[in-house]
């Protein structure tokens, strides 16, 4: 390789070295905002009051329902993005405004025991944009058929 082949390459890789360092290198976090402040400290932090209830013994047919409370705990706002149950007997109802720090929030469960009897036990998963981004809660209760 002559020696115009080589300043060429040499050339090429210095280059290709600063623009990988300038765009990786950065002293600002990549989630940094317009001032320059990285939100990696602004995190949110869910924390329930409860994460079980029981209903104890109910009904077949008779819809029964709890509130459970929760806390944003953490420096940033928290969002729900979306609460999931283990069966469509078990509907929630919750906001997905942003909660703020400190704030307090409530997810609302109503369980329907039509068709249902015995022990049940429902989950209810709670996805947000919070430290810990899945929670589970669980519902219980003991349905009585009236024969």
């Amino acid at each position: 390789m002559n020696n115009k082949v080589k300043l060429y390459l040499s050339l090429f890789l210095i280059t290709a070295v600063a623009i990988l360092v300038s765009c990786t290198g950065s002293s600002r976090d990549s989630r940094a905002g317009d001032d320059g402040q990285t939100s990696s400290l602004d995190t949110a932090r869910i924390i329930f009051d409860e994460y079980e209830h029981d209903f104890g013994r109910i009904e077949e047919g008779e819809k029964v329902g709890c509130i459970f409370t929760f806390k944003n705990s953490g420096t940033g706002p928290l969002v729900i993005n979306s609460v999931v149950t283990s069966c469509g007997c078990t509907v929630p109802k919750y906001s997905t405004k942003p909660l703020a720090p400190g704030d307090d929030g409530t997810l609302e469960v109503e369980f329907n025991s039509s068709g249902y009897s015995g022990l049940q036990t429902k989950t209810i998963t709670v996805r947000s944009n919070a430290s810990k981004p899945l929670v589970l809660l669980t519902i219980r209760g003991e349905v009585i058929r009236d024969n």
